[in-house]
């Protein structure tokens, strides 16, 4: 187990790096910062010259590749860093200097156990992406197609897994002084950042979860998931189908190719939608370098490294929060609230209603660039501050993809209206779910799985209550504890002595 002073001499460093680019001036000022976290940034800043502007995602670029995945991380959580670090932190576009190739055939052929030879026809020694995890190559296999290659950076495993262990030690301390911090919850923010890493050093999670959005697209075939490659995909190698398209972030060559701007950004929408209302399974990091226009005017999407997930209940009270808000029923949204457990159930609702009409009814009807979405993210945020709402991890990631999506779905159409395309999918979505069809369905499933049941829990009151005359149970075990003592392990065995007056425990080492 690493020690304290290691963690703290690693976030001395960090701690300077990140005041060198004026990244700490936010939580310097914030008045929910704790007094010794301010002093602690006063004394990084000794002896240097802080930019006016802070540079946020440089700060976690200069740091390194692990400093990179927490900064995306911390781009979805404006309420933790505040929403101009936030804005500034999805400027991470994971752009590091490449590996070597040698490195690269060393890690593919060792992976694969096969000579390159063997596996492809041709191989791009020059990478066509190198980012902080992993660096993607295009080549062509033995039998004629063509294929992206994404590849692990030697000793990223090592690196990530060092600082992780950081983060989680400092979110511990962080928390542990209690107040907003506590609120926010920063240890749970790391959690979740490590569960996200830990996916992407493992690229078969990553094909396996593509291959699974690509099944659950088959109802939205304008949205295309690229083939994965199995018998050239490891842990440390992922092979797909070659995407032959334009990214949705060169506009310019879009309108050239003829592309229907505003019928690729409702596609858009409605393909995330589908994966985040319909299936529970969504593409969480739905940037515009990870979409692709195809020449017939699908979308395709790559890079399945960061993926959501959402509870059928939690989707249901999503759904419900959207339609409200898309109708002006702010009443409902602030029971689901409620109803969730987002808000502690002190608080009263019709005030917690007032709250969300105050941020909603600036907004509800206007085209995207008209909403000033920092005041809307303002007046959220306020909300949760008053009301005590903890964060919940699995909205965050899937509030996180929204803006995303709503950014590329502007960037292709001003004058697109996120509630208009979205209340339709919505309202239908609901009477499915929530219709009496899928009500009776509910209930014959349920009353159904009881019954199933039943033989089962008959046989564990039997065994609970044993029939006159049979075998009584065996004696229960005695106790045993796992004791750690130093680096080791020692076992202590708890002798419980029954007496006349009493019991006595004694511990055997």
């Amino acid at each position: 187990m690493t020690q304290p002073i290691t963690h703290i001499w690693r976030l001395l460093r960090w701690g300077r790096t990140l005041a060198r680019h004026g990244a700490l001036r936010g939580v310097e000022r914030d008045p929910n910062t704790p007094a010794a976290v301010r002093r602690l940034i006063k004394l990084a800043h000794i002896g240097l010259r802080v930019p006016r502007t802070p540079r946020y995602a440089d700060a976690f670029q200069a740091i390194g590749p692990a400093a990179i995945k927490l900064g995306q991380a911390l781009a979805t959580r404006p309420d933790l860093v505040g929403e101009e670090a936030a804005h500034d932190l999805t400027r991470l576009q994971d752009s590091v200097p490449p590996v070597s190739f040698d490195l690269i055939r060393h890690a593919i052929e060792s992976s694969l156990e096969r000579p390159l030879e063997a596996l492809f026809a041709s191989f791009d020694p020059e990478p066509i992406g190198a980012a902080s995890v992993a660096q993607v190559h295009r080549a062509v296999t033995t039998d004629g197609r063509q294929v992206a290659v994404k590849v692990l950076r030697p000793g990223i495993e090592d690196e990530l897994h060092r600082a992780i262990e950081t983060y989680e030690w400092a979110a511990a301390q962080a928390e542990a002084m209690g107040g907003e911090l506590a609120r926010l919850r920063p240890r749970l923010t790391i959690a979740t950042f490590r569960q996200w890493t830990l996916r992407e050093l493992d690229l078969r999670r990553e094909a396996a979860s593509a291959s699974e959005l690509s099944e659950h697209m088959a109802a939205e075939p304008g949205f295309v998931v690229p083939a994965i490659d199995w018998s050239r995909t490891t842990r440390r190698v992922l092979t797909l189908e070659w995407i032959n398209g334009v990214k949705l972030s060169k506009r310019a060559e879009l309108v050239a190719a003829g592309h229907d701007m505003r019928a690729l950004a409702a596609l858009l929408v409605r393909a995330f939608l589908r994966q985040a209302i319909s299936d529970g399974f969504f593409h969480a990091d739905l940037h515009q370098g990870n979409l692709f226009a195809l020449p017939d005017g699908r979308i395709a999407a790559i890079d399945f490294g960061i993926m959501g997930r959402v509870d059928r209940r939690a989707r249901l009270w999503l759904a419900e929060i959207l339609h409200g808000l898309i109708t002006g029923n702010y009443e409902r949204v602030a029971e689901i609230h409620f109803e969730a457990g987002y808000v502690p159930p002190h608080h009263n609702l019709a005030e917690f209603t007032t709250a969300l009409r105050a941020v909603g009814e600036p907004i509800r009807g206007l085209p995207v660039k008209d909403i000033s979405i920092g005041q809307m993210l303002d007046g959220l945020f306020a909300i949760t501050r008053d009301f005590d709402m903890a964060t919940q991890p699995h909205l965050l990631l899937l509030q996180k993809t929204m803006v995303m999506v709503e950014g590329v779905a502007t960037g292709l159409d001003p004058d697109i209206n996120m509630w208009e395309v979205s209340g339709p999918f919505v309202r239908e979505w609901l009477r499915d779910e929530l219709g009496p069809e899928a009500w009776l369905a509910d209930r014959l499933r349920r009353d159904f799985g009881t019954l199933l049941a039943l033989p089962d829990l008959l046989r564990r009151i039997e065994a609970r209550y044993p029939a006159p005359g049979a075998a009584p149970p065996p004696p229960p075990l005695a106790e045993v504890q796992v004791v750690r003592i130093g680096g080791g392990w020692r076992y202590g065995v708890v002798a419980l002595l029954a007496g006349g007056l009493g019991a006595a425990a004694a511990w055997l080492l």
